[in-house]
């Protein structure tokens, strides 16, 4: 008898060894061993209670910046999807988002309620919920420039409250514990005209679309940026732009379009992928002495 044999009666669903890769953008990786999509946040809450606290427990959104690896992942992953986790309402200049919103839908909301300093979120292809956990941001602004607070649940579904001071955030970096499960946050804008938020948001979208491979499979942004450098810039001269990567047989290569974004041109595995990202974070590093670290998550264990 396993853990699996002695689950939490839930309302959501309970998949048993479903496979990732359709649940991320690469389209690669293995297993969970059980996905759990919750019903709404008091089932979230029975269900961590319930579970045996030796279990790990996973958090995945959209799938958009992370690289699910070709042996799976370990015990429990929890995906926030549907209404219950993606609502988005306006009052005054703030806006209320729920973790499993995307970022695009929150910038949408802002501008239809008149709300500035939201637009870049229109530029992020993830969920509210990653974007707590890593600050994220794009064109000059970062979440923790317009976040107020935002709460959440621990392993063991006990409620946590967090003000902005709470997390201290630095660039992509949050100080708050990595296994807080956020289920919502509030964000506090500026009063504008909502054709012109509007308008902003058109053209952080249109920049997008012609800057960057949002077509593709692929993760994002790969690795953030070192202190004074730009990530695309050291790894365009360092020579990997659009340059096909076959060393381990599949296949994963940096766009031309845009050479901090690895894509899946065709059947490349996950470790295809990441191998790529540590051949080019060495190479990058020998020509330039200059680190490059992870952007994207990299989750879940390697075949051996």
């Amino acid at each position: 008898m396993t853990w699996r044999d002695d689950l939490p009666s839930v309302r959501g669903k309970l998949l048993r060894d479903e496979p990732l890769a359709p649940f991320t953008w690469f389209r690669v990786g293995g297993t969970a061993e059980l996905l759990f999509i919750p019903a709404d946040a008091d089932d979230l809450v029975d269900f961590l209670k319930g579970l045996d606290a030796s279990v790990p427990v996973t958090v995945l959104g959209v799938g958009s910046n992370v690289i699910v690896r070709d042996g799976g992942v370990e015990g429990v992953v929890i995906r926030l999807a549907g209404r219950p986790f993606a609502g988005v309402t306006a009052e005054g200049d703030t806006i209320t988002a729920g973790a499993g919103a995307l970022d695009s839908m929150v910038a949408r909301a802002s501008a239809k309620a008149g709300i500035a300093g939201l637009e870049f979120y229109a530029g992020i292809p993830g969920t509210i919920g990653g974007a707590l956990t890593m600050n994220a941001g794009c064109y000059g602004a970062e979440t923790k420039d317009v976040l107020v607070s935002a709460w959440g649940l621990t392993r063991t579904g006990e409620r946590v409250d967090y003000t902005l001071a709470d997390f201290g955030y630095t660039y992509r970096h949050s100080e708050a514990p990595a296994d807080i499960i956020w289920i919502e946050a509030v964000y506090r804008g500026t009063p504008d005209a909502p054709d012109a938020v509007a308008a902003r948001i058109s053209e952080i979208t249109s920049r997008r679309e012609t800057t960057q491979p949002i077509r593709e499979k692929t993760g994002g942004s790969t690795f953030k940026n070192p202190p004074g450098h730009s990530s695309w810039k050291l790894v365009d001269e360092a020579g990997w732009r659009g340059k096909l990567h076959t060393e381990t047989g599949g296949g994963a290569m940096f766009s031309d379009l845009h050479s901090n974004f690895m894509i899946n041109p065709g059947e490349a595995t996950a470790a295809d992928i990441e191998g790529l990202g540590e051949t080019v974070r060495a190479d990058v590093l020998l020509k330039t002495g200059v680190q490059l670290d992870w952007e994207i998550k990299r989750i879940g264990r390697r075949v051996v």
